[in-house]
């Protein structure tokens, strides 16, 4: 642009013998300029979408981990032994049931919970981020990935990585969400398998989740009675 610029400046500048030519409509030159426009916008685009299609083209062997997010704070969900994801609902969400999952989804009762803001991924295998929000815009943001996506409530936005170098990255909040945005942090762990498997056994299910909080219900009922 500026050096077409700076050719305009030079071809047209003022010459004694030159007079200005008034056209107030030229065809040819309209179509000309809208041709060239339209292409020059094409080339631009193109790259782009080029690699838009390859960040939102997911592989087949990738797996499925959900990232919600909250003020201020990051849990995650990974597909149990069945390896799907069970459905979620924003009114299902409660004290008992922090992730709003669907009790009548037989999917939903070996997900795995991780109601901590360390995520550990295997290296070398692909994984598709499924996001969501419970109140306000946030946004997933790994700085050594090279990724991130806006977190809407009520829509599940997503994006897919391969963590190829074990090590410590820090997640962060790119999206202003309120007073305690900058606390907003987390961690993914990338580990060899053996390590993923271990610090996967120790997460808990759904299922035992909702086991657990009934008996601490009725511990506490049994209380208030005595």
């Amino acid at each position: 642009v500026c050096l077409f610029m700076a050719y305009c400046v030079w071809r047209y500048r003022y010459r004694p013998d030159r007079k200005a030519e008034y056209k107030p409509e030229d065809k040819k030159l309209e179509v000309r300029l809208t041709l060239i426009t339209a292409l020059g916008v094409a080339a631009l685009l193109a790259p782009g979408l080029v690699t838009w299609n390859k960040y939102i083209s997911v592989p087949k062997d990738a797996i499925k981990i959900e990232v919600l997010a909250y003020q201020w704070g990051w849990n995650f969900r990974l597909p149990g032994n069945d390896g799907a994801l069970g459905t979620t609902s924003v009114s299902l969400v409660s004290d008992e049931n922090p992730y709003g999952l669907n009790p009548e989804d037989p999917n939903s009762k070996d997900d795995i919970l991780v109601m901590d803001a360390d995520l550990h991924l295997k290296i070398n295998q692909p994984v598709k981020v499924e996001l969501r929000s419970l109140d306000v815009l946030h946004n997933f943001y790994i700085p050594q990935f090279r990724a991130k996506m806006d977190m809407l409530p009520g829509i599940i936005t997503y994006y897919w990585f391969t963590p190829e170098k074990k090590g410590d990255f820090e997640i962060l909040c790119a999206e202003y969400c309120g007073t305690n945005h900058y606390a907003m942090r987390g961690r993914v762990l990338v580990d060899e398998e053996k390590d993923y498997s271990n610090w996967l056994a120790k997460q808990i299910t759904h299922e035992k989740m909702l086991a657990k909080n009934s008996v601490e219900k009725k511990l506490l009922v049994a209380e208030n009675k005595n």
